[in-house]
């Protein structure tokens, strides 16, 4: 099993870093290593510890927050950076794009937001742990930031569980309607039998990308259906 992801979270608001760690251990493959409150700090902190990602906000009382992209770039070479901050100036948002800056989440924050960008950065890099060669949508999948779903996923698969196989059915479920789908459906729109659909869909239950709910109707027995999360 992969060791957790160690986070760093530079937040000058005591309140607002307790939440974003709370948030962090709330998602599974994450731990928090150390909380700044100031540039100076965080400093101390990147060179002590080497994190993996670092929550950077903008507004710090000694300095700017995106002023530390240098200094992370230049004494923690393999960490990466999500800015969580309220800063909407264009020059900030210039200098994160041009520092390679992950992800730039707009306060306030809420736990959706939050989750889907830790999930995002995990699924990156798991791909690139686990390949050592990517195709070329692989590539164009690890800058696509707009659409998580869409992401290609990496034959880090258990038995039982065919890559092709998976991509197929990601691509039936991410038309999931409110209405949710049955394995009976999915094996009408993929081609496979009910019984490969119905090991998918629980598969991706254990992935958390999607549950499931048992739905009563009026006559008969329950059907279990399957939505998106």
């Amino acid at each position: 099993m992969s060791q957790p992801t160690e986070v760093l979270i530079v937040e000058d608001d005591v309140r607002i870093a307790e939440i974003h760690r709370r948030f962090t251990e709330k998602i599974g493959g994450f731990t928090v290593v150390g909380t700044a409150t100031n540039g100076e700090q965080a400093k101390e902190w990147i060179e002590l510890v080497q994190p993996q990602l670092i929550l950077l906000d903008v507004y710090l009382p000694d300095m700017r927050g995106i002023d530390l992209v240098p200094f992370i770039r230049e004494n923690a070479k393999e960490a990466d950076i999500i800015m969580i901050t309220a800063a909407s100036e264009v020059d900030v948002v210039r200098h994160a794009m041009r520092g390679g800056v992950f992800d730039y989440i707009v306060k306030p924050l809420t736990f959706d937001r939050f989750k889907r960008s830790l999930e995002h950065y995990r699924s990156k890099m798991q791909q690139l742990e686990h390949q050592e060669k990517l195709s070329p949508d692989q590539i164009e999948s690890l800058w696509n930031t707009s659409s998580p779903g869409a992401e290609i996923h990496v034959d880090t698969s258990p038995k039982g569980i065919d890559p092709l196989t998976l991509e197929k059915i990601l691509k039936c479920v991410s038309g999931i309607g409110e209405e949710g789908i049955t394995a009976e459906l999915l094996s009408q729109e993929s081609g496979v039998s009910r019984s490969t659909a119905r090991r998918y869909l629980e598969y991706l239950i254990s992935q958390r990308k999607i549950y499931a709910e048992l739905i009563y109707g009026n006559v008969g027995r329950p059907e279990r259906r399957y939505f998106q999360v």
